[in-house]
């Protein structure tokens, strides 16, 4: 019974138990790739709508938790809330957007109503979304994992450059310090054996931002400064109120989320090698967003939504357990309620996160060229799903502002390249898999 039980655990990877020393080294190691995310999120919407530092703090805080127990609910998948796979959860970078763009035509409570309204209908809206799934075979899930990785690479290049037209853009000495970041996440990959090889990528974050410390770029004061345990507030805006044309823009990415939530969970099962049919399991992922989505709304943050920024550490590592994510959860909320440790991580170096996120999305982009060497790409229908997902995907990640002029309900879909390459890719790849001969043939005989 027990050599039973042992042979299903080595055959199933994704169920794999792990000694707990390195439940919590792997489970960091997610964490510190992951933590600009929320830490970025928080700045910029506090920076955007005036939130004083008080608030900021108490905000990241929130949303370091929402992401720990989103995190938990995907890796373990409590009463079918989450995929039971190795996902860690993030505020999207789209909705995000939206949220600030809520919030300064109306305020902060209607943009909170909106995000609770959008959790919701991600419920009202899985029964129909569910039949949608066989549109995303290996060609469209290939050419949204090569579109994540551009995208990420993109975003996050802008923690190393800083904005364009400030002072100290391009500094060299930041842009040094994600090469050097870099460089030793592969020298560590190389050198090291076993659990250390593992762990490269965060043995490189510390390396990092070790040299960031030694070359005067890492300023911890105000690290112990304030209270120790930080307990996130409910409504820390006020009561909601809930305005269901503001909120349509956020409802409507909804639909776009679940679009990816579907490839990062067919993606993600197949590279751990989970048994059974992947597709099955995408409303388990979507009920988790939504539970996310709303606790989150409750604690004043945005969407949180299942995120494939970690693909690329379970791919690097070969750690295919969804319980090292389910302790990267744990940690996550650790540090939500340890006041200086949010604080510190706040203040890790952002040339540093940027070079460490992207020799990781880079790695995405990798899984994408795996998934995509199964189709034979010269094909005439395989050839164009892909080139025209990529080209409907790339011009609004590549092009900033490409459909600035166009009305502002259809930049929400055009101006999101992630979502339109996917969404393009689908479309494309069903028209040429439909057998219009067969279509043509059938009229004439009913005549």
């Amino acid at each position: 019974m027990n050599s039973d039980a042992k042979t299903s655990s080595v055959a199933d990877p994704v169920d794999q138990v792990l000694p707990t020393r390195e439940l919590v080294l792997f489970g960091l190691q997610h964490v510190l790739v992951m933590a600009a995310s929320p830490i970025t999120a928080v700045f910029l919407v506090a920076q955007t709508l005036g939130f004083d530092a008080g608030l900021t703090v108490s905000i990241i805080s929130a949303t370091f938790l929402v992401c720990g127990i989103g995190s938990i609910l995907q890796s373990l998948g409590p009463a079918g809330l989450g995929a039971k796979l190795p996902f860690v959860m993030v505020p999207g970078g789209a909705p995000i957007a939206i949220f600030i763009a809520i919030a300064s035509q109306t305020d902060v409570q209607t943009a909170v109503g909106a995000v609770l309204m959008t959790g919701a209908f991600y419920f009202l809206a899985l029964p129909v979304f569910r039949r949608l799934l066989r549109f995303f075979p290996p060609i469209v899930v290939g050419t949204m994992l090569l579109l994540v990785a551009v995208n990420l690479v993109k975003i996050y290049g802008g923690t190393i450059t800083g904005k364009s037209g400030t002072e100290g853009f391009a500094d060299p000495v930041n842009v040094g310090l994600a090469l050097a970041t870099i460089a030793l996440t592969v020298i560590f990959s190389r050198v090291f054996t076993g659990t250390l090889q593992r762990i490269s990528v965060m043995l490189g974050l510390v390396a990092g931002t070790l040299l960031a410390a030694a070359l005067g770029r890492l300023d911890l004061t105000g690290v112990m400064a304030g209270p120790i345990i930080a307990l996130p507030h409910l409504f820390p805006f006020g009561m909601p109120k809930f305005d269901i044309v503001a909120s349509l823009p956020l409802i409507i990415f909804s639909i776009i989320s679940m679009a990816e939530a579907t490839g990062q969970t067919i993606a993600t099962a197949e590279i751990v090698g989970r048994k059974g049919d992947a597709h099955a399991i995408v409303p388990r992922t979507i009920r988790a967003d939504a539970v996310a989505s709303i606790l989150g709304g409750m604690l004043g943050t945005s969407l949180i939504i299942t995120s494939g920024e970690n693909v690329g550490i379970v791919r690097a590592t070969g750690v295919r357990s969804r319980l090292v994510t389910a302790m990267a959860g744990v940690i996550l909320v650790v540090i939500a309620l340890i006041a200086p440790v949010s604080r510190l991580a706040s203040l890790l170096p952002g040339p540093v996160i940027g070079g460490t996120a992207i020799i990781v999305f880079a790695i995405i982009g990798v899984i994408g060229i795996h998934v995509l060497s199964r189709v034979d790409l010269r094909g005439h229908g395989a050839m164009f799903t892909l080139a025209s997902g990529l080209a409907m995907g790339l011009i609004p990640i590549l092009v900033p502002g490409v459909y600035s002029q166009f009305p502002q309900w259809s930049q929400m879909i055009l101006g999101n390249g992630l979502a339109m390459g996917t969404l393009t890719a689908a479309v494309v790849n069903a028209l040429f898999q439909f057998s219009w001969p067969q279509l043509v043939q059938t009229k004439e005989n009913t005549r």
